[in-house]
């Protein structure tokens, strides 16, 4: 089984840089985007659907053009669940959830908190609640994977300028407090499985051009699994020369 997580910060912008062709080039069976910022209806599926993917979305039903999450998948699931019961987060489309047999794949948009306190607050809110729930969920399944942009860099490690963003957002005490908490509850770093290297990035700034160039980037996009897959990661990459968005493409691969 091969994932890959990929926020296109618009799946119509990135259709106009490539993103169909990119597609064609057979990157995975299973395609979870986040930040779509349209429906269904407003794309148009034609040449995507002909390469054999099945498409399911759960689109902001708050705010037109905003967040959203979908799945392109060759392999037919056998159960789909759209949001997660959280009603602040569904409003958002921020979750979508399929199930291939006992396993389970969360496809998730964590929220930013960049627009001010606010959102801030609402980030650690939607996280707190988050745990709790996919911790619960993975007693239920044989597997569960939890991708997505997850929009904090873990550690120094994931991050170019580690002291000078200790304040920013994405990198808060608080933040990366919960992902300690998230990962000792049970839960893997799949690239960390194989790539235990440094400047390996997913998220790069746009307000200044030659920071993507320079690398000077953020690992905030993972494919996160529970201890019970761990021996069953085969391979884990991150694409920095796929450029249809701000974000690149993570990939996971699972033997069966």
């Amino acid at each position: 089984m091969r994932i890959i997580s990929y926020n296109v910060n618009g799946i119509r912008a990135a259709m106009k840089k490539g993103f169909v062709e990119w597609l064609q080039t057979d990157p995975a069976d299973i395609i979870c985007l986040q930040e779509t910022k349209a429906t269904q209806d407003d794309v148009d599926l034609s040449a995507i659907r002909a390469m054999g993917y099945e498409d399911h979305w759960f689109s902001a039903s708050s705010k037109k053009g905003y967040s959203g999450v979908a799945i392109f998948t060759k392999i037919k699931p056998d159960k789909i669940v759209h949001g997660n019961g959280h009603a602040q987060s569904d409003d958002e489309g921020r979750v979508i959830q399929m199930q291939f047999g006992k396993m389970l794949l969360i496809n998730a948009y964590f929220p930013s908190g960049t627009s001010g306190e606010e959102r801030q607050a609402f980030k650690m809110e939607w996280l707190n609640e988050l745990l709790p729930w996919i911790n619960k969920i993975k007693k239920k399944h044989e597997g569960v994977i939890l991708c997505g942009d997850y929009n904090i860099a873990h550690k120094e490690i994931d991050i170019h300028d580690p002291k000078g963003n200790k304040n920013s957002t994405g990198f808060l005490p608080e933040e990366r407090a919960w992902m300690d908490d998230f990962f000792a509850s049970g839960w893997v770093d799949s690239f960390r499985q194989v790539h235990p290297e440094p400047h390996r990035y997913s998220w790069w700034s746009q307000r200044f051009p030659s920071v993507r160039l320079n690398n000077k980037g953020w690992r905030i996009d993972y494919i996160n699994v529970t201890e019970d897959l761990k021996k069953k990661i085969k391979d884990a990459e991150i694409y920095p020369d796929v450029k249809h968005s701000d974000h690149c493409p993570v990939y996971l691969e699972l033997s069966r």
